[in-house]
C-alpha cells in the first residue's frame, strides 16, 4: 500500500509568490543574522480557511513568520524599553546531526487604548464587483463598525470607495459621530471593475489633508487585491506608496475574499507603506483585529527596526533563518 500526499496547487483567481528558503551561512564567512521585523499575520488567517473549506493552502500562501506573529507567545511587558528580547532554542525535530532551532522574540511595550495617540484614520475600500462575491461588503462593512467601537471622540474617520473610479464617501469626521459614520458606511455596494491606483489616491490625498505629526496618520484598503483598470502596475502604485510613506502616512492593508484574490499586491503594499497586512474572513476574525488587537494594530512605537543576530564561529558552524525572507524594512508595530 502507498500513501500519496497531495501537492497543494494555487487556486485559479488567485495570486501568491513564495520567497523561496533562506540558505545555510558559514559563520567563519558570516556571523551576522540581520532582517527587519513586522507583524503582519494575513498568511495564518488565509491558511486556516484553506483548511476549513477541505483543502490544502498553496505552498507560497505560507509565510512562517506570519504564522508565529498571530499567536501571543506570552512573552513578558519590557521594563523601562521599548522592546523585551527573548530567545529560546530546542533541538531540531527534523535532523539529528545536533542542529538547533533557535525562536527569538521581541515584544514591544502595550499601550492602553486611553494612552495612544489620537488617529487620523482614512479608509479606502474596494467596491468593485468582485467584492460582491462571498458577502465580502457586508465584512468589510461590519469590519469598519466593529472598529468604530472602540474608537475616542478625539479621532477622525474619513472613507473612500473605488471602483472604476474613486469618490468620498464620508469627509473627515469625528468618530464621535457614530451616526453619519454609520450612515457612510451602509451606502458601500459593489460596483464594476476595480481602480486600486485611483482609490489609494484620493485616500492618501484626504490623509494628507487632515495629516498632524501629533496624530497617527493612516490609511487602511480593505480590497480582494486585485487591480483591473487605471494603473495596474504593482511598481506604479508601490512608488505612490513610497511617496506617501516618506511624509508619514503608514498603509495598513486588510484582505477580504477567496478566489479572485491577490496576496501579493496586499502584502507589498503593507510592506513599502510601512503598516502591516491582516485578512479578515468572519466576524471573528474582524472582532481580532479591529478590537482585540486594535491599539497593537494603529499605535506605533519604533521606525525602520530590524533584528541582528550575532553568532560566534566557535560554536556556531551554519545558521539559517527561517521566515521574513521577503520582507523589506516597515515599521515595528506595538504587539500586545
Amino acid at each position: 500500500t502507498y500513501w500519496a500526499t497531495p501537492v497543494p496547487t494555487e487556486p485559479a483567481d488567485m495570486t501568491f509568490q513564495g520567497a523561496g528558503f533562506n540558505p545555510f551561512v558559514n559563520t567563519y564567512e558570516d556571523h551576522l543574522s540581520t532582517f527587519a521585523i513586522d507583524v503582519d499575520t494575513a498568511s495564518y488567517a488565509l491558511a486556516r480557511n484553506f483548511v476549513q473549506s477541505g483543502q490544502l493552502p498553496p505552498a507560497d500562501a505560507v509565510r512562517v513568520e506570519e504564522f508565529v506573529n498571530y499567536f501571543n507567545q506570552g512573552y513578558q511587558q519590557p521594563d523601562g524599553v521599548a522592546f523585551g528580547l527573548f530567545a529560546d532554542a530546542a533541538p531540531s525535530p527534523y535532523m539529528s546531526d545536533g542542529t538547533v532551532i533557535v525562536r527569538f522574540g521581541v515584544q514591544g511595550y502595550s499601550v492602553p487604548g486611553y494612552a495612544r495617540k489620537p488617529a487620523s484614520l482614512t479608509f479606502v475600500v474596494d467596491v468593485s464587483g468582485s467584492m460582491a462575491d462571498g458577502n465580502r461588503i457586508s465584512l468589510a462593512q461590519q469590519s469598519l463598525r466593529l472598529l468604530l467601537d472602540q474608537l475616542r471622540a478625539d479621532d477622525t474617520v474619513a472613507i473612500v470607495a473605488y471602483s472604476n473610479t474613486a469618490w468620498t464617501v464620508l469627509e473627515p469626521t469625528s468618530a464621535a459621530n457614530r451616526g453619519t459614520s454609520e450612515s457612510a458606511i451602509a451606502t458601500l455596494q459593489p460596483r464594476q471593475s476595480t481602480n486600486v491606483a485611483a482609490g489609494l489616491g484620493l485616500g492618501y490625498q484626504t490623509a494628507n489633508y487632515t495629516f498632524r505629526s501629533d496624530r497617527i496618520n493612516r490609511v487602511i484598503l480593505m480590497s480582494d487585491g486585485v487591480a483591473n483598470v487605471g494603473s495596474v502596475s504593482s511598481d506604479e502604485i508601490l512608488a505612490q506608496v513610497r511617496q506617501y510613506r516618506d511624509l508619514g502616512i503608514a498603509l495598513t492593508t486588510v484582505g477580504v475574499g477567496m478566489g479572485n484574490y491577490n496576496d501579493v499586491l496586499l502584502e507589498q503594499l503593507a510592506n513599502d507603506g510601512d503598516g502591516n497586512y491582516m485578512y479578515i474572513d468572519d466576524e471573528n476574525e474582524a472582532r481580532a483585529q479591529f478590537v482585540t488587537d486594535v491599539t497593537a494594530n494603529l499605535q506605533v512605537i519604533a521606525r525602520d527596526a530590524k533584528i541582528q543576530v550575532d553568532f560566534n564561529p566557535d560554536t556556531v558552524a551554519m545558521f539559517r533563518q527561517i521566515g521574513y525572507e521577503n520582507c523589506g524594512t516597515i515599521e515595528y508595530l506595538v504587539d500586545d
